[in-house]
């Protein structure tokens, strides 16, 4: 009787009531893109989603898993929510500006990017992809970003 009235009635062995468990399904689609199942990842995404609307990480991470299934629209769009919620998200600048290049978009690509060169990452690879924003910039004839202006004192004034 004890397993019916758990199958039926929510009830463990010892007739205690069964807690649901929310799934972490942010690191479910993590662990899906990593075994290269994005179309699974992006679902798992899209339910982290109800949980967290407006979780910038999350969208940034869904655009990424748009892209690599060639869903670029969708790739845009989500590249823009979070950045909507966090503008300084280096890795949706990055990302956008690139979707935005294909497309033929130079001035977007040129505003993504110097928003990822102003707030660069950091960590063993950062250079790698500072450096090929940099010459993204170059290639596409964008002007450079803007040195820090000093403020020279007026001596004798």
């Amino acid at each position: 009787m004890g397993l019916f009235r758990r199958l039926l009635g929510g009830q463990t062995f010892d007739d205690r009531p069964i807690k649901p468990q929310r799934l972490d399904y942010l690191n479910e689609a993590l662990a899906l893109e990593r075994q290269g199942d994005y179309d699974a990842a992006i679902t798992s995404y899209r339910l982290a989603l109800r949980d967290h609307p407006n979780e910038p990480r999350i969208l940034q991470n869904l655009a990424i898993a748009f892209s690599r299934t060639g869903k670029v629209d969708d790739a845009i769009r989500h590249y823009r929510k979070a950045l909507e919620a966090d503008a300084t998200l280096a890795g949706a600048h990055y990302g956008l500006a690139f979707l935005l290049l294909k497309r033929g978009d130079l001035d977007g690509t040129a505003e993504h990017l110097k928003a990822f060169l102003g707030n660069p990452p950091r960590g063993v690879d950062a250079q790698k992809w500072i450096g090929f924003a940099e010459q993204t910039l170059a290639d596409i004839g964008a002007p450079p970003l803007a040195a820090p202006q000093r403020t020279v004192g007026l001596e004798g004034a």
